[in-house]
């Protein structure tokens, strides 16, 4: 049976959901919402580590402003209503990302989530914003550059945004998809990938849970036979 460190998430499928219910892409965004509280709970209890979810990526900014705007204030809301709660149950909060074009009063809250639950212990969520892996591998680049150090596995890892967090054992991607979206290239080398037909809002604990209890019984070679 595979231990399981860290699950990586992308939530695909909000927009196309809240569509699908006659109403908006911005319905997707909050139902969505309400499936990263059930997923936080049960990683909880399953004793996992490490979630991060990928919830903006540098490629977003191509939507429509109306549309990042409500996703931001809804971030920045949750994040004031539910840092306490979060503290409470143990739970570390660690943005990966640029925060450069992120307003202030996000990039605030943002910090304060981080202040206040940076010494819990129960699980670390990483939240993915403003992500893009091929952006964070050049800021890492330049880094190393700088401070004239040898390129090695060691030198990339201590100078990406993932820093002191294991690679994923597995990611999830939800919403009829398959591919990565410029979503931890480097990290997911050896990560086993699962791709899930349902729209983020429709996934559910009995959905994750399967895909857990495959994840354990699938035979991980790492370039061995």
């Amino acid at each position: 049976m595979n231990p399981i460190n860290h699950v990586a998430i992308i939530m695909d499928g909000n927009g196309r959901w809240g569509l699908k219910k006659k109403k908006s892409r911005n319905l997707g965004h909050k139902a969505g919402l309400n499936t990263v509280e059930k997923i936080i709970r049960e990683t909880i209890k399953k004793k996992i580590r490490f979630l991060t979810l990928y919830a903006f990526s540098t490629e977003n900014w191509k939507r429509p402003k109306k549309e990042i705007n409500f996703l931001f204030n809804l971030l920045k809301d949750f994040l004031i209503k539910k840092t306490n709660q979060l503290n409470k149950n143990g739970i570390k909060f660690k943005m990966i990302g640029s925060k450069k074009m992120l307003s202030e009063k996000l990039i605030k809250t943002l910090g304060n989530s981080e202040k206040v639950t940076k010494n819990n212990k129960t699980l670390q969520i990483n939240l993915a914003l403003n992500y893009g892996s091929k952006s964070e591998l050049i800021n890492c680049i330049k880094i190393i550059k700088k401070k004239k150090i040898n390129f090695t596995e060691f030198s990339i890892n201590k100078h990406l945004y993932t820093n002191n967090i294991p690679d994923p054992d597995l990611l999830i991607r939800t919403g009829n998809t398959n591919r990565l979206s410029n979503f931890m290239l480097w990290q997911l080398a050896y990560s086993e990938i699962y791709f899930e037909k349902k729209l983020w809002p429709d996934f559910t604990i009995k959905d994750y849970n399967k895909i857990l209890n495959k994840f354990k019984r699938t035979k991980r070679n790492f370039g061995k036979i």
